[in-house]
C-alpha cells in the first residue's frame, strides 16, 4: 500500500490513536460513546434481541478502546471497563469467534475490574474472560473454550440463527488452529442438526467449510465414515435451498471489506516510535543482516518491530496491510534462535491466526 494512500487516509479514516503517537487525532471518544448510547436505546426499543446485544457490545468495545488509548484517566473509563466485562460475560465472548480484534482491551478491562470491583460475581466474570484471552497462544485451550462458549450461547439463544452458526463456527475454527480432526467432525455433527441455518453460511469461514463438507460427502480421505454420513446429509439439504450457499452478513464481513482502514504515514508505534515506513525499512534491514549471519545480534531489533506491529494492531485493527506485516515479522523472528524472538513469534502467530483468521496470510500460516 503506497504512502500517498496512507497520507490520504490520515484525513479520512476513523481510527484510534496510541498514547505515544504524534499524528492528528482521528477518533472522537465522545462520538463513539454516543454511538454506544444510541445502540443501547435501540436495544431498549427493539426488545434486546441477540442481535441488539451483540451490536451494543461492539459499540462498547469501540468506545472502550478509544478511552483506553486516549482517556485512560477519564471517569468514563471505569464505566466502559465494567460494561465490557458485564456484556462480554453475558454474551459468552470468545476471541476465536469474535472478529473485532479486542482481546487486548478485554484483558485490560478484566484486570481493571479485578482490581477495582470487589463483587464476587464480577470477579468471577473477569477471571473467566482472562482465561480466554490468555489462551490466545494455546490453540488447544482456545478451541476448548470456543466450544464451551458457543454451546452456552446457543443454550441462551436456542432459536437464533447467529448463535446456531457460531456453534459450528467455533468447532470449525478449532479444527483450523489445532488440526485436531475431532473438532472438524463435531462441526459436521452440529451442521447436520435440523435447525442449523445452512442457507446462511457466512463468506468468511463458509467457503472452506462447504468445501470440506463436499469432500467428506464424496468419501475423500482422511474423513471418517461418520463425517461422510453427516456431510452427505448437509450437502443434500443444501441442494434443496433456494438461496446462494454463501452469504455476507454484518457479523462476518469478507477480508476486503473488513480490512479497509489505513494507518496514516505520520503515526508512530511502539516504544521506539516507529512509523509504518520505519517498520517496513527496519524489517528489511534486519532480514538483510540475518542474511549475513547476524541472527542473535538482531533479536532485539526484531522484537521491537513485533512490539510496534502489536501496538499498530491495537490502534488500527482494520489496516489492510496488517496481516502481511504480521506474517512478515513472524517469518523473520523464526530465523532468530533467542527465547525473546520465540516468544514474540508466538504472539504474532496468535494475533494473525486468531484475530485475522479469515485473511489469506492466516490461511497460509495455518496450512503449514
Amino acid at each position: 500500500m503506497g504512502n500517498a494512500a496512507r497520507v490520504i487516509a490520515l484525513l479520512t479514516a476513523l481510527v484510534l490513536l496510541p498514547m505515544q503517537a504524534r499524528g492528528a487525532l482521528m477518533a472522537d471518544p465522545d462520538k463513539l460513546y454516543a454511538q454506544m448510547k444510541a445502540a443501547f436505546e435501540k436495544g431498549n426499543v427493539q426488545g434486546w434481541t441477540f442481535y441488539n446485544q451483540q451490536a451494543y457490545l461492539s459499540t462498547v468495545f469501540n468506545a472502550g478502546r478509544a478511552y483506553s488509548l486516549q482517556r485512560p484517566d477519564d471517569p468514563g473509563y471505569d464505566y466502559l471497563a465494567q460494561t465490557t466485562v458485564t456484556m462480554a460475560a453475558s454474551l459468552h465472548y470468545d476471541p476465536l469467534i469474535n472478529h473485532e480484534a479486542v482481546p487486548w482491551w478485554v484483558r485490560e478491562a478484566a484486570l481493571y475490574v479485578q482490581k477495582n470491583n470487589p463483587d464476587p460475581a464480577e470477579q468471577a466474570k473477569a477471571k473467566d474472560l482472562l482465561a480466554r484471552v490468555d489462551a490466545l497462544e494455546d490453540p488447544i485451550a482456545l478451541a476448548q473454550y470456543a466450544d464451551e462458549d458457543a454451546a452456552a450461547l446457543l443454550q441462551a439463544y436456542p432459536h437464533d440463527s447467529n448463535a446456531q452458526l457460531e456453534r459450528v463456527e467455533a468447532n470449525w475454527r478449532g479444527w483450523l488452529i489445532t488440526r485436531d480432526a475431532s473438532w472438524r467432525s463435531l462441526a459436521f455433527v452440529h451442521a447436520n442438526e435440523p435447525a442449523f441455518p445452512i442457507a446462511n453460511l457466512p463468506s468468511t469461514w463458509g467457503p472452506g467449510f462447504l468445501n470440506a463438507l463436499r469432500n467428506a460427502a464424496a468419501g475423500a480421505e482422511p474423513y471418517t465414515q461418520g463425517d461422510q454420513v453427516n456431510a452427505q446429509s448437509v450437502v443434500n439439504r443444501m441442494r434443496m435451498v433456494n438461496a446462494p450457499p454463501i452469504i455476507a452478513n454484518v457479523k462476518s464481513q469478507p477480508h476486503d471489506v473488513y480490512l479497509t482502514t489505513l494507518a496514516p504515514a505520520d503515526e508512530y508505534f511502539g516504544p521506539l516510535g516507529m512509523s509504518i515506513l520505519g517498520i517496513q525499512n527496519e524489517l528489511k534491514r534486519v532480514n538483510f543482516m540475518i542474511g549475513y549471519g547476524y541472527t542473535t545480534q538482531e533479536s532485539g531489533a526484531a522484537v521491537q518491530i513485533a512490539t510496534a506491529i502489536d501496538d499498530l494492531h491495537k490502534v488500527y485493527p482494520r489496516d489492510r496491510d496488517l496481516p502481511q506485516m504480521l506474517l512478515d515479522v513472524y517469518n523473520t523472528l523464526g530465523k532468530i534462535g533467542t527465547p525473546e524472538a520465540g516468544a514474540a513469534r508466538t504472539h504474532m502467530r496468535a494475533i494473525l491466526t486468531v484475530e485475522y483468521q479469515d485473511t489469506p496470510e492466516a490461511h497460509k500460516l495455518l496450512a503449514e
